[in-house]
């Protein structure tokens, strides 16, 4: 009985030339062509029908592998199962694999463009390519979508972290969002690497905490009585526009593009669009009485509906007034945003208002509670006096 599998030696195999089949046992035969042609065919009967199934040419299957394979379809028949339609299904399941997999650049192309319709401008879709371009794709363009792990993420984003912070957070956020897309498409399975909550938030120092190490270097909180005197004895508008920057610890963006349908000198408020903000969010900015002293004093140079008028007829001032304002002094050592940074610095050390109330004030993301509170206005009433207790601050003789 043992010899009816394995009746064939490799040397028999080999020196074997007569055309036909000839048997191994177990429905394993080498079959010869009249050309010499060796290949090996597994024959077996299922529902009363002889079937034929080719298992490949010598000259690629050895023996020992002609012989497991051939097991591995006898055990399929046992099974009831038909071996070549087996392997049929097993090949279409692996094109169907194949075409299901997308490499982190398709993932992220696709991504794009099933958000563009819903951004808000053509600037944004060229940033994320912008990003993802220049950080990203050098890394993991090419490479499965299913094959990133936190390594790749980590080697991507540790290079960056310190020193380009608020770069880096967009990009992890974006890798986030892509995978998260890649997932619920079915073309990875599994954690998401970038996450950062519970993940990479063990890895990587919270981006406050390096916020300062940045490219927007911040004068110090006790120097900006001084500063301020210096700045006021400085002529035109862009230092004006500086000035209000810093007592509203706004944005560059958003002062330059402030319009006076934005202001209500009575009530002491500026009201931001939420087009015009970062977090797409309307933001209301009590205004101090430097503040409003100041926007008194710019209605002489009104020229149409921007605050800070440039120097084109109906046009806001450049991005670059401000920075050219530092320059002019010789302060070269700080950045416009850094005074943000100046602000924050100093709720913190010298106030006791809450972080919420500071983070509010600068128009930054808050929990869902805060913002609740904020929409009920009783946080509004709290940065109206942070934003007066700073506005004194910064009056104080240095």
């Amino acid at each position: 009985m043992a010899r009816e599998i394995g009746k064939l030696s490799a040397v028999a195999v080999r020196n074997q030339s007569k055309p036909g089949l000839h048997g191994d046992g177990g429905g394993l035969y080498l079959q010869v062509t009249k050309a010499g042609v060796k290949t090996w065919i597994y024959r077996f009967m299922l529902s009363g029908r002889r079937r034929d199934m080719g298992l490949g040419p010598l000259h690629t299957v050895g023996l020992a592998e002609a012989r497991e394979e051939a097991r591995r379809c006898r055990q399929l028949v046992r099974l009831g199962i038909d071996p070549i339609e087996d392997r049929k299904a097993t090949k279409l399941a692996a094109k169907a694999e194949a075409l299901k997999a997308m490499t982190f650049k398709e993932c992220a192309k696709a991504y794009i463009k099933a958000h563009e319709a819903g951004w808000k401008n053509d600037k944004h879709i060229a940033q994320w390519n912008s990003t993802l371009t220049t950080y990203v794709y050098p890394t993991i363009g090419a490479l499965s979508v299913d094959a990133i792990d936190t390594g790749l993420v980590m080697k991507i984003l540790e290079p960056i972290w310190t020193t380009k912070t608020e770069t880096a957070s967009r990009v992890r956020g974006r890798m986030e969002a892509i995978l998260d897309w890649a997932t619920v498409r079915k073309h990875r399975t599994g954690e998401n690497p970038a996450r950062w909550k519970g993940h990479l938030d063990h890895l990587l120092p919270a981006r406050g905490k390096v916020q300062k190490a940045g490219h927007h270097s911040a004068l110090p909180y006790n120097q900006i009585g001084a500063f301020l005197k210096s700045l006021r004895a400085q002529e035109g508008i862009a230092p004006r526009a500086l000035e209000f920057t810093i007592l509203t610890a706004a944005r560059t963006g958003e002062v330059i593009g402030a319009t006076w349908q934005e202001i209500d000198l009575e009530k002491g408020l500026w009201t931001i669009p939420a087009e015009r903000m970062k977090a797409e969010k309307e933001h209301r900015v009590p205004l101090s009485e430097p503040i409003l002293e100041l926007l008194k004093d710019m209605k002489e140079f009104r020229d149409g509906d921007y605050v800070f008028p440039g120097g084109k007829a109906r046009r806001p001032l450049s991005n670059m007034a401000l920075l050219v304002t530092l320059r002019r002094m010789k302060r070269t050592d700080i950045t416009v945003h850094g005074f943000r940074s100046t602000f924050r610095d100093w709720a913190a050390e010298q106030t006791n208002f809450s972080r919420e109330v500071a983070e509010m004030a600068l128009a930054h993301a808050v929990g869902n509670k805060v913002e609740a509170a904020y929409r009920r206005g009783d946080l509004f009433e709290k940065r109206v006096e942070l934003m007066d207790a700073w506005a004194e601050y910064c009056a104080m003789k240095p």
